[in-house]
């Protein structure tokens, strides 16, 4: 297969490419490195990257970004952060990555533990993890040409957990096979319309 990993080279990305490298063609997207450049958040940029790339089996995406806040201290913009990158952006990589797909080929989107289970500051993130989770399974209902949108929603993995585990007390980090094995079941399975949880 012919896959496009935007992402690919952030502490999720990085081990979920080696992975598929294995296997598979795979071509890794990013805002400032990668094979291709972009920035998801703009769809033109987005137009743009498949216009070069051309027609592929998978698409999968582990990259968004959504301000983490206390709640009194979100403004009206910090929550555009997320809803124009992170939720917008997979769902522009939906609505315009559907016609570089072959039949049959797969989108996966990335969430979080946060849509299930968030933690103080993550009003935002929280939210748009929650508007992917209803957008996946929406989509499967209309999408055209067999194609198989799921999103992935992962705890605190381990190779993050020393950062960020001050934000997550108590919760066991997940292991990153664990984490690689999503992805795969994702791409390489049948499922459809899924929402992927794996939280610990």
């Amino acid at each position: 297969m012919k896959i496009l990993i935007i992402g690919g080279n952030g502490t999720i990305g990085t081990k979920v490419s080696a992975y598929f490298k294995e296997n598979h063609e795979v071509l890794i997207g990013g805002r400032t490195n990668g094979d291709v450049l972009v920035d998801i958040a703009d769809s033109a940029s987005i137009r743009s990257m498949f216009d070069k790339i051309g027609l592929l089996n998978a698409i999968i995406c582990i990259a968004g970004e959504a301000k983490w806040a206390e709640f009194n201290s979100l403004s009206e913009d910090d929550y555009y952060i997320g809803l124009r990158s992170k939720l917008m952006g997979q769902v522009n990589l939906v609505r315009i990555g559907k016609n570089y797909l072959t039949k049959q080929g797969s989108i996966t989107l990335s969430t979080g533990i946060l849509a299930d289970d968030p933690v103080i500051k993550t009003t935002s993130a929280a939210m748009v993890n929650g508007g992917i989770h209803s957008f996946v399974k929406a989509v499967d209902l209309e999408i055209e040409n067999e194609i198989r949108v799921n999103v992935v929603s992962l705890g605190m993995v381990a190779d993050a957990y020393e950062k960020y585990k001050s934000y997550f007390p108590g919760h066991n980090p997940v292991p990153m096979n664990k984490a690689i094995n999503a992805y795969v079941r994702s791409v390489e399975g049948k499922d459809r319309g899924q929402i992927i949880r794996i939280y610990e």
